[in-house]
């Protein structure tokens, strides 16, 4: 197995070493053995092999010395420069996009979870499956989600291709119908949603456990979640909430993926508040930082105020580095410092959620008659019940409301605080 990855020399903020390190964590996502390893510095990318006639050579040596069947790139390639490669270093080739794709049709459960990925690889493999892939049939071998040329999937024409797109995307059309209905549902009771995002392996999953006593597969891999996962808990304010944890995100994210997964991200537009859950350990922390939020921004979620920070992985931390992010919080009311794996922090991120969850609401206390159901029902739907004592005769409901809200109750239904 041979990851390289191209030597950046634009001032981009990732360093080579870093880069190769996740390539190899994306392939060893997938199982594969990592037979060599190596970063490669490039004056300019070759357009119709993307390396240079000299760094192919050596490669073409290497492979067949060390009897490797697969190479991995982490670079997107076009289809001509894909087919050039695989011919001239007499292996499979697989770019950052197919890799990622890979990992993703191996991890999705879910029947919305399968069918983004198979939207997302189709759309990739429609210009390369008949034109550029056709002429290693007796060479390439099949693993994982894409396969090989003697599955189905690539023994599809153009036509068929485009066939099963559409009706894909008419199926992520109904799920993201019926997740709209459920959006709906959960505003009428209404608990506030909460959503993890992060870089992938920023231990999501791990502190979703935490916080839910649910058991997510949680392991130190990257994309261990693709599917998302709702849990409702009680935090210290008294607010139940629903809290979603859900697939990472990574730096260059495949396009394909992106609108794949649209409907799986609508889940975190529609958060009343994000948890962007941080490795503070990993030496390009800020750079994943970056990257999250670049998606975010893209989604229309760039507003700070719905945004905690959660420096995640403290246990990972030496006594310096500890003490240098202790200085940095007591700045930054935003942001709080967990360890997922040892429930270090949690108390104080549930304090932070709850603080900002309660901003702008006051607790009211209403007698209502058990006949008036409406009154009740305006209270479920606008406010946060605490608490319902039931009499024979009337209910009393303790109830979390904003000011105008309170107000607007009062008005309607002549009805006054205790």
């Amino acid at each position: 197995m041979v990851p390289f990855r191209r030597q950046r020399l634009n001032g981009r903020r990732r360093q080579p070493e870093s880069q190769l390190d996740e390539a190899v964590g994306l392939t060893e996502a997938i199982e594969l053995k990592i037979a060599h390893r190596e970063t490669v510095g490039l004056s300019r990318i070759i357009p119709s092999s993307y390396l240079g006639r000299g760094v192919i050579d050596r490669f073409r040596e290497l492979i067949s010395a060390l009897e490797v069947d697969v190479v991995v790139i982490d670079a997107t390639l076009s289809p001509v420069q894909q087919r050039n490669l695989e011919r001239q270093l007499a292996a499979k080739v697989i770019d950052r996009t197919g890799l990622i794709l890979e990992i993703f049709g191996a991890r999705a459960r879910t029947h919305e979870g399968r069918l983004q990925v198979e939207l997302a690889a189709l759309d990739y493999q429609r210009s390369r499956l008949v034109r550029s892939w056709t002429h290693l049939e007796r060479q390439r071998g099949g693993f994982g989600f894409l396969g090989g040329p003697g599955e189905s999937q690539l023994e599809m024409d153009r036509r068929l291709i485009g066939d099963r797109i559409a009706h894909i995307r008419r199926e992520l059309e109904t799920v993201k119908r019926t997740r709209s209905l459920h959006r709906e549902a959960r505003r009428r009771v209404p608990y506030p949603i909460v959503s993890l995002v992060g870089y992938t392996n920023a231990g999501k999953s791990t502190l979703f456990n935490r916080l839910t006593d649910a058991k997510v597969f949680a392991e130190d891999q990257l994309f261990a979640t693709l599917d998302p996962t709702m849990r409702a808990i009680d935090i210290p304010s008294g607010h139940r909430i629903v809290m979603s944890d859900t697939v990472g995100f990574i730096s260059q994210l495949p396009t394909h993926l992106v609108a794949a997964f649209r409907a799986t991200l609508e889940e975190v537009a529609e958060a009343d508040v994000i948890l962007h859950v941080r490795d503070i350990s990993h030496p390009e922390s800020d750079a994943q930082k970056a990257d999250v939020l670049e998606v975010l921004a893209e989604m229309g979620l760039s507003d700070d105020r719905r945004i905690i920070e959660v420096m995640n992985k403290t246990d990972l931390l030496g006594a310096d580095e500890k003490e240098i992010l202790t200085e940095k919080l007591a700045r930054d009311d935003s942001a709080v410092a967990v360890s997922a794996a040892s429930g270090e922090g949690c108390d104080d991120l549930l304090e932070l959620l709850s603080g900002i969850l309660s901003e702008g609401r006051f607790c009211h206390r209403f007698e209502i008659d058990l006949s008036d159901g409406a009154a009740l029902a305006w209270l479920y739907a606008h406010g946060h019940v605490v608490d319902r004592q039931e009499c024979e005769r009337h209910v009393t409901v303790e109830v979390s409301l904003e000011p105008a809200d309170a107000a607007r109750f009062e008005r309607r239904f002549s009805a006054k605080s205790l």
